[in-house]
């Protein structure tokens, strides 16, 4: 289990990148939503040991991550929203040279494992290829293939399906949904869907603080029978907005569809099965987080 307690960090410019966060992560695909500037990252980097915290503490099992930064680094997986490779090398030759500084020295256990991660990350036919000719997706399941050297016990993936194609992301998700059984597996991202259709457990984050926590059909559950659609004139949308909590719009067959928020059926609108889309809009905007709809 890792427990996070009281995570603080404020940047020398005077941003409070993280306040006070507090999780407990059990094993299993943890997602961690929030917009770009939320916070998500400041606390990848932190749990990772790339920045020190102001205050708090970070515990994965007995092993204390912030005073043991060694030992905790031999443990973890972590692919970085901007995963930087040698371009001209082979993935072959890269997993090699990762698994040598990850402590596996011998060359024929080095060999038996690399040809075992190509094959998990589907990558063992091009594995003599250079890198720079992989599409943004391999690239991606080569980055997992090197967060999973080592048989790490926290796996750290910021922002991984970004700019991939649907049958990319897809093959993705089925790999961080494979690796995610018996490990802590933090995927932090902006893309609700992958949430969705990953993570048995959440949280949303916002302004550098944990705004919400829970599983998502839970989270879900809490605004069922509360959230109501209707199709507008895009120019009507800043009347709705002062008349409405409105939560979310988005263009369906070329409309302009907007959820709101209701205990009660407003005029004209129709009841509207809540999703985590929702849940997430509507948390923002409660905390006066701003978004765009």
């Amino acid at each position: 289990m890792l427990i996070i307690r009281d995570l603080s960090k404020t940047y020398a410019n005077g941003v409070k990148a993280l306040h006070k966060i507090n999780l407990e992560l059990e094993p299993g695909m943890f997602g961690l939503l929030g917009p770009n500037g939320a916070g998500k990252s400041s606390l990848m980097r932190t749990l990772a040991t790339l920045q020190e915290p102001d205050e708090g503490t970070a515990m994965l099992d007995d092993l204390d991550m912030l005073a043991d930064k060694d030992k905790l680094r031999r443990v973890l997986g972590y692919l970085p929203q901007d995963f930087g490779v040698y371009p001209k090398l082979s993935p072959l030759l890269m997993l090699d040279h990762f698994a040598m500084l990850k402590g596996v020295v011998n060359k024929g256990e080095r060999r038996e494992l690399v040809d075992s991660l190509l094959h998990q990350v589907n990558l063992y036919d091009v594995r003599k290829k250079s890198v720079d000719t992989f599409s943004g997706g391999m690239k991606q399941r080569f980055g997992i293939a090197q967060a999973l050297i080592g048989d790490p016990r926290l796996i750290i993936v910021d922002e991984p399906t970004a700019g991939l194609d649907p049958s990319e992301r897809n093959r993705f998700h089925n790999l961080l949904a494979e690796i995610g059984e018996n490990v802590v597996v933090i995927l932090s991202t902006h893309i609700v869907d992958d949430v969705t259709d990953l993570c048995s457990s959440m949280a949303i984050m916002g302004s550098g603080e944990i705004l919400l926590t829970g599983k998502p059909r839970d989270v879900i559950e809490r605004i069922r029978g509360s959230v109501w659609s209707k199709q507008i004139q895009r120019s009507e949308l800043g009347d709705y907005q002062k008349n409405h909590r409105v939560i979310l719009s988005h263009l369906k067959e070329g409309h302009t569809v907007i959820h709101v928020l209701s205990d009660n059926q407003p005029d004209g609108f129709q009841a509207q099965e809540a999703n985590l889309e929702d849940v997430y809009f509507a948390t923002l905007i409660n905390h006066g987080i701003s978004v765009s709809l």
